[in-house]
């Protein structure tokens, strides 16, 4: 015992405690720390309806979150139209779920690991969707695109700058859809969206984006349409009259149910041609065609064969269609942002390609509305003075005819007629020679006479349908493409005729002027390539339309960024995510 009646016992009793205490203060309170984390974590978690897996470390103060990475898609538009026109009902609140805003088709792709120590530095993961699917959802719902911003993502790519309206909202005062950064976007395009359920101004009594509607040309192509339904239901009635002769073999009950499918088949046709047709063009064009009207709930959709419009590498016909679609359906409110006409076409389109004696030739135009381009020949006189020579022979014939005796004088007129019906004979083979000679050199002329533009020979063959009852005279060059395109989804070997004409133009085009096999083929399929012509002078329209705009940019932009990643947001947009 020490002098003071303390002992070392109670020394390290008194020191030594407290320090023991300090010492595992520290680890109490980061378990505190980690456990008062991780239960906000779960919250947030159960609140953002986010099934995840979690670990905690309490000694290290680290908590492990494993979340589902998702590629997600937008519902489909009929089948899930209330999910699709609104919004979600439990939308998460963590940082990068902007995402979640919407209603989506989701598949689970892998697990992101994350480790953080509080609860506000959880991500969720960014969601990875196809651009031009993002995009189009987007216009659906009536959001309005940037020019702005595509312009300069276009130009800039990923140097993009965080915060860059690429959509606005319909009245164009707010962003819905901006750059992000590219926190956890792998060098994909980063995106946040943000959206208010006041915004969506559309329906799905809408045409949606990448849709066009043709109109039945019943009524405004002269006799042609009513010929075209009639000879598609005779057409159906052959096959239907075999089905039914096949059947009476059998037994009268499948004959009658025979002659219902007859008849059900016919009204199906006679609906095919007077119904407008809807057509969705993609990337890689024709999707699919419907028949009657889908998108105002009315009737039952009806697909429609389209096999011999989708675009093959051995075959120009899907890319036609595709191409005259995009240029029909392209307006100052609507645009088909999707399909890219090809350069080769539109620089054909713009190229002047049809000499002007050859629509001389064909009865398009007038002469006199071209400049000159034939020889002219002045042969009037020629043939006075042949003729001249000729009776003044005969006059002098005759006369020594009248001092000849009887017998001689017979045999001389005999003569003389013999010798007269040669030489008309020799003038009128001469004659024909040489007009035929013209008339191949005002060809080969013809073929070299000055190109007019595309727009201008399209105005001329317009005229000229117009004027052989081919169709109404008040229709314009965009109502009759429309109508040439609703003939081409129903009837391939008119779509055959058409694309065949339009390949043997470019043809010519291409190698630098028309030949006389060229030449030979309009002239055998008139009509086709009057119409031809309407259809490329409407691309050439959208093309100079579109050349430098909005629509070349966006276009472009949905080709380099195929995938894209979705959900982070910009400081300032709804959360406090970095």
């Amino acid at each position: 015992m020490s002098d003071n009646g303390k002992s070392a016992t109670d020394i390290i009793t008194y020191i030594g405690v407290p320090l023991a205490v300090l010492g595992v203060l520290p680890i109490l309170y980061n378990t505190f720390a980690t456990l008062a984390s991780l239960s906000r974590i779960k919250r947030m978690l159960r609140r953002s309806r986010l099934t995840a897996l979690t670990r905690s470390d309490v000694v290290n103060r680290v908590i492990e979150i494993d979340l589902p990475r998702y590629a997600v898609m937008p519902l489909d538009r009929f089948q899930n139209r209330s999910e699709y026109w609104t919004l979600s009902r439990h939308p998460s609140s963590i940082p990068g779920g902007s995402w979640t805003t919407f209603n989506w088709k989701t598949n689970a792709i892998g697990m992101k690991t994350q480790r953080v120590e509080y609860a506000d530095q959880v991500r969720q993961p960014q969601v990875e969707i196809a651009f031009d699917e993002l995009v189009s959802y987007l216009l659906d719902l009536g959001a309005v695109p940037d020019p702005h911003g595509w312009k300069l993502l276009r130009s800039t790519g990923l140097w993009a700058p965080v915060g860059c309206s690429l959509m606005m909202s319909p009245d164009g005062r707010e962003k819905a859809l901006t750059i992000a950064p590219l926190d956890d976007s792998d060098g994909h395009l980063s995106l946040a969206v943000a959206w208010s359920s006041s915004w969506i101004t559309r329906d799905h009594a809408h045409l949606p984006p990448y849709w066009v509607r043709l109109p039945s040309p019943v009524g405004k192509q002269g006799g042609r349409a009513s010929s075209d339904a009639n000879s598609h239901k005779k057409s159906e009635k052959r096959v239907a009259d075999a089905g039914e002769d096949h059947a009476q073999n059998e037994t009268s009950n499948e004959a009658a149910a025979s002659h219902e499918e007859e008849n059900d088949i016919q009204r199906q046709v006679e609906a095919n041609v007077e119904s407008d047709i809807t057509c969705e063009i993609s990337l890689s064009g024709l999707v699919t065609a419907l028949v009657p009207g889908r998108f105002d709930g009315s009737t039952a959709p009806e697909t429609l064969y389209i096999e011999h419009l989708r675009i093959q590498s051995r075959k120009s016909n899907g890319v036609w269609f595709a191409s005259a679609a995009t240029a029909y359906g392209t307006s100052s409110q609507t645009i088909l942002w999707n399909y890219k006409i090809p350069d080769d076409i539109l620089s054909f389109s713009r190229k002047e390609t049809v000499p002007c004696g050859v629509l001389v030739l064909l009865g398009i135009v007038d002469e006199s509305e071209t400049p000159e381009w034939a020889t002219k020949y002045q042969d009037y006189g020629a043939s006075l003075d042949q003729f001249s020579q000729r009776n003044r022979e005969q006059r002098l014939a005759m006369e020594a005819e009248s001092r000849m005796a009887p017998a001689q004088r017979e045999q001389a007129v005999r003569d003389r007629t013999r010798k007269e019906m040669e030489q008309r004979m020799h003038d009128m083979r001469d004659k024909m020679r040489t007009e035929q000679q013209r008339r191949d050199q005002r060809a080969m002329e013809a073929l070299q006479s000055p190109r007019w533009d595309t727009k201008l020979v399209a105005n001329h063959c317009l005229s000229w349908l117009q004027s052989r009852k081919l169709w109404d005279e008040n229709l314009t060059v965009k109502e009759i493409v429309g109508f040439m395109l609703h003939r081409m989804v129903r009837d391939g070997e008119y779509t055959s005729n058409l694309c065949s004409m339009l390949d043997t133009w470019k043809a010519w085009a291409d190698m630098g002027g028309m030949k006389k096999s060229d030449f030979q083929a309009v002239q055998e399929n008139q009509t086709v390539f009057a119409e031809a012509t309407l259809l490329i002078a409407l691309i050439e329209d959208t093309s100079d339309a579109l050349e430098g705009t909005l629509a070349m940019d966006l276009q472009e932009c949905l080709r380099i960024w195929r995938k894209v990643r979705l959900g982070l947001k910009r400081q300032g947009i709804g959360d406090t995510g970095k």
